[in-house]
């Protein structure tokens, strides 16, 4: 009896073989956490470029109103400034990650909507801030691409 325990072999894994388990481990998370971080800040950017494209037709409805972009309201007497652009569901979405606004107080025949990249889109150093103007033109800070 005492034969047959030593002849058996031990089951479990080895101290070597745990560690090679948690390197292969360490090296797939450390290719794939930086592509998932990426990807998440090119999926916030492409929804900030749709919210800022949905502003710009709010802008353009109140224009068919008031004939003008720097006032808004009933009767067109209220002062258009970024505290009366709308509270869209895609700016409560990305609340964390972009602050939108205008890069000044519009005037009555043009404006410049912006995205201003916080929180955790701050690391978005590919783009940085979004613009959007009245005739259209799209802007970012860095490279072409962004506004696909």
């Amino acid at each position: 009896m005492l034969q047959r325990q030593l002849l058996k072999r031990p089951r479990g894994f080895t101290l070597i073989e745990l560690m090679i388990t948690v390197a292969i481990v360490a090296i797939l998370a450390a290719v794939a956490y930086p592509s998932y971080t990426s990807h998440v800040q090119k999926t916030r950017r492409a929804t900030a470029t749709a919210c800022l494209t949905e502003l710009s037709q709010w802008m353009e409805r109140n224009y068919t109103t008031c004939l003008r972009y720097d006032v808004t309201g009933a009767g067109c007497g209220t002062a258009l400034t970024s505290a009366q652009l709308p509270a869209l569901a895609c700016r409560n979405d990305l609340g964390g990650a972009y602050t939108f606004s205008f890069t000044a107080n519009p005037t009555a025949s043009a404006y410049t909507l912006r995205a201003v990249p916080q929180g955790p889109q701050a690391g978005d150093t590919r783009c940085g801030t979004l613009t959007l103007t009245q005739t259209g033109a799209k802007g970012a800070a860095a490279a072409s691409g962004c506004w696909n």
